[in-house]
């Protein structure tokens, strides 16, 4: 029995228990996503490029990162075919679906198109943490059926418990809490709509599996990330420095069998959390990325955003930046969960 199989079994056997209590010809690396970035941007913002291209880590080899214009679910459909040799057997599709009437995600229409060519699937989520009608799952129900989704299909994962899963080398958190079913699925296929966020400066595929699939009860693995007390929601390197070891968690706990998807579009400064009370995206659509590699989408996908004229990005990376954004894509590293470095190819 191979490692990741025993460990899984373990988990599973604990699972009651806790469940009861320029795009066209671009070939571009994170190295040298900033080479044209503006000159006259302000000295008050850091990082005229996402990260030190001294300071590559990951498991080697460079990653591919596959990139489309056609923003739609045929566009979805296609560039999944790209990424998706590992998917097998019983597959989560992880979305965020919203908040009620939420302006930004990705078209219910579009998602559940693209969940017909993914045999055995099922849309996952889970309750939220915050003061939102999706803090319980009948209200998250509710949710769902007013944004379009087929909410008696979706499994709202942490709706009957939660269950921990180990995180390797994590420094600050050495389990991460997260929805009881997850443990029912083989493959996990990541489908996130990238954009800003208030506390994490962006949101893209690490964002959308470590809080999107971390248990939202008061002890569950959302606390254990966001460290939240009342009305304070702590921001900074810390708190994505425990997101990104959830995110190890879950990555580790499917690997090989995990893929990404992110959708660049609609991107306002704020997270599809805030509902309609998220500004409107000022940034231009890109189109949509995949890769079998967590870090290189979010790399490339904030690469992207940087490559931007200054008049172009302005806020969405202030935005990153004074949320001390891309320690995401550092911790990563630091965690060898991928690569910065990668191939950018247009299918």
């Amino acid at each position: 029995m191979s490692d990741s199989i025993s460990r899984r079994s373990l988990i599973q056997a604990g699972a009651a228990l806790l469940g009861g209590a320029a795009l066209s010809s671009l070939s571009l690396s994170g190295a040298q996503a900033g080479e044209n970035a503006p000159a006259d941007k302000p000295s008050g913002v850091p990082g005229s490029q996402p990260h030190d291209p001294s300071r590559r880590g990951g498991r080697g080899k460079r990653s591919k990162v596959y990139f489309t214009k056609d923003i739609s679910a045929a566009g979805i459909i296609n560039i999944y075919k790209f990424i998706n040799k590992n998917i097998t057997g019983k597959v989560a599709l992880k979305v965020h679906t919203g908040e009620p009437n939420g302006p930004n995600i990705i078209p219910p229409a579009w998602v559940m198109e693209f969940q017909k060519t993914i045999p055995n699937s099922t849309i996952v989520e889970c309750n939220v943490l915050y003061d939102s009608p999706r803090h319980t799952t009948e209200g998250h129900r509710r949710t769902l059926r007013l944004n379009g989704w087929n909410a008696d299909a979706i499994d709202i994962m942490d709706a009957d418990g939660e269950v921990a899963l180990p995180i390797p080398d994590g420094r600050q958190l050495k389990e991460i809490r997260v929805g009881k079913n997850l443990i029912n699925y083989d493959s996990m296929v990541v489908l996130t709509h990238f954009k800003g966020h208030a506390v994490g400066g962006f949101g893209g595929s690490l964002k959308n599996i470590a809080i999107g699939c971390s248990s939202g009860s008061a002890n569950g693995g959302k606390q254990q990330i966001h460290h939240h007390e009342g009305d304070k929601w702590p921001m900074g390197a810390e708190m994505l420095q425990r997101m990104a070891e959830g995110g190890k968690g879950i990555v580790n706990y499917f690997a090989p069998h995990i893929t990404y998807i992110n959708v660049l579009r609609r991107m306002s400064v704020d997270c599809d959390c805030a509902g309609t009370r998220a500004e409107e995206p000022k940034i231009p659509d890109f189109g949509i990325l995949a890769s079998d590699d967590i870090l290189a989408i979010d790399q490339a996908s904030v690469d992207l955003i940087f490559k931007l004229r200054w008049e172009e990005n302005k806020e969405f990376i202030e935005r990153i930046c004074s949320r001390d954004g891309l320690c995401q894509l550092q911790y990563m590293r630091l965690l060898n969960m991928g690569n910065s470095d990668y191939d950018f190819i247009e299918v």
